[in-house]
């Protein structure tokens, strides 16, 4: 059990997230280009309400799927279709509901579904077990972290952990630069020291190295949403992001979420509107506007999202088998909390926001 808990699709089958993607070459494909031509001002902020209402909907009326079995502790249990699920409703559930305003149905139900997940792992303690088994893994620290940088504290837990985050093992685990700083991110939310420089790290990701724009495909476009995502404490923190980091992607963002578009990659075109949601300063609207529109129209009337493919138009209260539409589903509740705070906050301070990282 090494997987983390919320990285990109669940990697123990195939994963349309996986798939290539179009780049955008010398130019967007026709299809982008009317996209963006064609976006009315405002349409995002249209739309955007009733695609967060109906997303979390469908994630409440499914929360028995994200329940842990019996047996979750034994070595066959798979990682990836159980604790990666609830680590996600976890993370992305915290994240919108600090983002949503108190007292709205969505800010409630957010934070109820917060609270399912932090019962299941039984407020911490089964985290503590699996940190006990598994002390040379990383992800039950970081679920744990996207719990504590909600406000939910184990005491046991963070005494067991104290000590192995010491370790010259903990240090040296070696694993991609972008999950290295997922592990810097939660080593903030826990409120320890970091166990290397967050710009370091930064500067060995695709996204930090500026990698040439046409180089983009799935793997690639995870890597670099979660990137922003570990950088940014999941669009928390906007000035995290360098200015360079900032412009790159806002001349690039466009053309890859085109492709995206194009190939039916629902699932990485949500994480892209999160990225874009994330950037410090005035929002990109005009992508929003014009991507935001087409994202609504593939989620389905229940309020799911299937991650790839051409969208069902059943009726059927579940067109999609769980496991294909719950990632891209919250992905969309996220990306559309976070659309919201940047389009009605734009010209307003965002909470949280830090200095950069250079």
């Amino acid at each position: 059990m090494t997987t983390t808990a919320t990285q990109g699709p669940s990697q123990d089958r195939p994963a349309g997230g996986q798939k290539s993607v179009p780049g955008p070459g010398p130019g967007p494909g026709p299809g982008g280009a009317a996209r963006r031509e064609h976006a009315a001002p405002g349409a995002a902020l249209a739309v955007l309400p009733g695609v967060l209402r109906g997303a979390l909907a469908w994630t409440d009326a499914h929360r028995a799927h994200f329940t842990l079995p019996d047996d979750v502790l034994e070595p066959h249990t798979q990682v990836n279709a159980t604790l990666k699920p609830l680590g996600e409703l976890a993370q992305l559930g915290s994240t919108i509901r600090r983002t949503t305003a108190p007292g709205t149905p969505e800010h409630e139900l957010a934070g109820d579904l917060v609270a399912y997940a932090w019962e299941q792992v039984a407020a911490g303690e089964l985290l503590l077990e699996l940190l006990c088994a598994e002390p040379f893994a990383a992800y039950p620290y970081e679920i744990y972290a996207a719990f504590a940088g909600y406000g939910l504290r184990h005491e046991g837990f963070e005494a067991l952990a104290g000590p192995l985050t010491a370790t010259r093992a903990w240090a040296h685990t070696e694993q991609h630069a972008n999950r290295q700083l997922g592990l810097v991110n939660s080593e903030r939310r826990v409120g320890v020291v970091t166990h290397t420089d967050a710009g370091a790290v930064l500067s060995r990701t695709w996204l930090g190295g500026l990698s040439e724009p046409w180089m983009f495909e799935g793997p690639s476009g995870y890597a670099l949403t979660h990137t922003v995502f570990h950088l940014t404490d999941w669009g928390r923190m906007p000035d995290r992001v360098p200015g360079r980091i900032d412009g790159y992607l806002r001349t690039w963002l466009p053309a890859w979420a085109d492709g995206c578009l194009e190939s039916g990659q629902w699932d990485l075109t949500g994480e892209l509107l999160a990225v874009a949601a994330s950037l410090p300063g005035p929002p990109p609207a005009e992508l929003l506007d014009a991507v935001w529109p087409v994202l609504a129209g593939v989620q389905h009337a229940t309020g799911c999202v299937p991650e790839t493919g051409v969208p069902i138009q059943d009726p059927a209260p579940d067109p999609y088998p769980f496991i294909d539409c719950y990632h891209s589903t919250l992905v969309t509740a996220f990306a559309a909390a976070l659309s919201l705070r940047s389009l009605r906050g734009a010209g307003e301070a965002v909470p949280g926001r830090e200095r950069r990282t250079a």
